[in-house]
């Protein structure tokens, strides 16, 4: 850089070029500024539109892909100058044309996961073309750690992409990762040395106990029925009455009714092994038969009385029918709702007349009412609890009325 004096000196002898010279100097600032305001609010934008929004998890992935893709790229720019022998313009038009086609691939198979919940053969060429950029990467190689770590750069590029795509797929299909069928904790239970409920060991100990005796009661009743020689009758009888012994022994058998209870259980169930050929279960997809109300409990005299007054089978003559405008047949619905809700907080589902008789309405109107306002969750309750309790359908005739222990 020239030293002050001649700066000074060259200003003076050439004042016009000087100040062209600090003109363009001027522009250029703040052409400089500009771009690095537009590009500070470029970034911005991007960082909030992309970045912000997604997980941190996310974001690192990109970031360790995009590593990983510039030194298979760097890879190729090598082997497309000493293997094929490009160089210049065309050497850097042509040396990424793979890690390109990786990203095209790679964005493809994402809208594919995102429109048919499938990454389709877009995702099959992912990694068809990192591991053919793995492997030509790595021919040009000078050492056998440079070969191996040109191999392992595209190849985790594609598995941080793939457990991208894995977290999306899971997020749009809303499912969990695969089951294994083989896991550490699966072989442990098939072995015998996990259990697969959380049972405690004493729990665990009693009920094998338990299930020794059963199966040892089982055996000497099958082999005595069956004729079997005396001593293999001798045999099974001292086997079953030593299991019987550690079981009252380890599992208090003798005082615990809970554990009699089940030890009687799994002797009935192998007992009776022959009952299951005459089974008749029922057929899934069998129609349905008609539904048996529950036996009914004898209902409060308020009660029976109220549904032997069966007024929905009593013929109603309505020889003037009810003609109602909009805004009266409104003011009467809104009244009889008022009464509804009234009863429903008593705990009442009211009847049909009940309804019609309280706002001065038709009968069939007030069933067309009623019809609608059963079907909500309080009254739809109360309406179960007496079917429950009494075995009662509601048919519009009675209400359903809360029975307390005391009454």
């Amino acid at each position: 850089m020239p030293p002050l004096e001649e700066i000074a000196a060259f200003i003076t002898d050439k004042p016009v070029v000087a100040g062209l010279i600090g003109v363009l100097g001027l522009l250029a600032l703040a052409i400089a500024a500009l771009l690095t305001r537009l590009a500070w609010r470029a970034a911005v934008t991007l960082f909030r539109r992309y970045v912000q929004p997604r997980p941190v998890e996310d974001v690192l992935t990109i970031v360790a892909a995009c590593i990983a893709t510039g030194v298979s790229a760097q890879g190729m720019w090598r082997f497309s100058g000493d293997v094929l022998g490009l160089d210049g313009p065309l050497r850097l038009l042509l040396f990424a044309f793979i890690e390109v086609a990786i990203v095209t691939s790679a964005v493809r198979a994402r809208r594919n996961m995102r429109e048919n919940f499938s990454a389709g053969i877009d995702g099959v060429a992912v990694w068809a073309l990192t591991c053919l950029t793995a492997v030509l990467s790595s021919m040009d190689a000078r050492s056998v750690a440079e070969a191996v770590f040109r191999l392992a750069a595209p190849l985790v590029a594609a598995w941080l992409w793939e457990r991208g795509m894995a977290i999306e797929r899971h997020r749009i299909r809303g499912t969990g990762r695969i089951n294994w069928r083989l896991t550490p904790e699966r072989m442990l239970v098939r072995l015998g040395l996990a259990e697969v409920s959380d049972r405690t060991a004493t729990e665990v100990d009693v009920h094998r106990r338990l299930t020794r005796v059963a199966l040892a009661a089982k055996r000497a009743k099958t082999l005595r029925e069956q004729g079997a020689p005396e001593r293999k009758v001798r045999a099974a009888l001292a086997k079953l009455d030593k299991a019987m012994d550690q079981a009252v022994e380890h599992t208090g058998l003798a005082v615990d009714p809970a554990r009699q209870e089940a030890l009687l259980a799994q002797i009935a169930a192998l007992y009776n092994t022959e009952a299951l050929i005459d089974a008749d279960p029922r057929v899934p997809w069998a129609p349905k038969a008609d539904h048996t109300p529950v036996p009914a409990r004898e209902l409060p005299p308020a009660l029976a009385e109220l549904v032997q007054e069966d007024d929905e089978e009593v013929e109603v003559l309505d020889t003037t029918p009810q003609v109602l405008d909009t805004a009266e047949r409104a003011r009467l619905m809104r009244e009889a709702r008022r009464y509804w809700d009234r009863q429903i907080a008593k705990r009442i589902v009211p009847r049909t007349v009940d309804i019609a008789q309280e706002v001065g309405v038709s009968v069939a109107m007030a069933r067309e009412w009623r019809a609608l306002w059963k079907l909500e969750p309080k009254a739809h309750a109360l309406i179960e609890q007496l079917y429950q309790e009494h075995g009662i359908v509601d048919t519009g005739a009675f209400p359903a009325i809360a029975v307390h222990s005391g009454a």
